[in-house]
């Protein structure tokens, strides 16, 4: 089962009034979204985290650190998500970025129903591996942390959503301990093969 974390109040408004503004929608680049019947609503706001599994920082062995760089809303049509809105942190505050769509907000969807009928309760996120091409949805074993900070616990699960990258099972969850690892090992830089010959 799913415990979110509200949105922050003005991300919230930001996206209100996005959806409210028929030139924010029709500059979109999202057809769904412009030819969507009916009214259209932002739903199930996930804060996104990158990962740096590269983080020099991260002693080795722990889990290297993320940061918060947005929150997601899937905007909801009659009967699913048509698109997602994206918005930023700014120096006046949270802002609204961008609407989009693409197959990332149906697997989104389809992740979140999945993780709702497991028997745990998690706090449900975005985790971003940009150099990886992936995004997951992050289930955050502690429901009340805050949303926009932690770190990846071992026991936390990921379901990679679709199109994951080649070897990644995409929708099937995985424990943070498992997959990070594999992660790594595709971020790291490759071996040096022989040494220089001597001049």
């Amino acid at each position: 089962m799913l415990r979110p974390t509200p949105a922050p109040a003005p991300a919230l408004r930001s996206v209100l009034a996005a959806l409210g503004s028929p030139t924010a929608v029709r500059e979109a680049r999202t057809p769904a979204l412009r030819t969507a019947l009916g009214p259209l609503s932002p739903e199930l706001p996930l804060p996104v985290h990158v990962l740096d599994v590269r983080d020099d920082i991260a002693p080795p062995g722990q889990t290297p650190r993320t940061r918060l760089v947005g929150w997601r809303f899937l905007i909801r049509g009659t009967d699913r998500a048509v698109a997602a809105a994206d918005t930023m942190l700014t120096p006046d505050g949270w802002t609204f970025s961008h609407f989009f769509e693409g197959p990332y907000v149906a697997a989104t969807e389809r992740a979140l129903l999945q993780a709702d009928a497991l028997p745990t309760a998690y706090q449900p996120r975005l985790l971003s591996v940009p150099e990886l091409y992936m995004l997951t949805l992050w289930l955050h074993g502690d429901t009340e942390a805050d949303g926009a900070s932690a770190a990846p616990e071992p026991t936390d699960l990921l379901i990679p959503l679709a199109p994951a990258p080649p070897g990644i099972a995409a929708h099937r969850p995985h424990r943070v301990a498992d997959l990070l690892p594999l992660l790594s090992l595709r971020l790291a830089p490759p071996p040096l093969y022989g040494t220089p010959a001597p001049a």
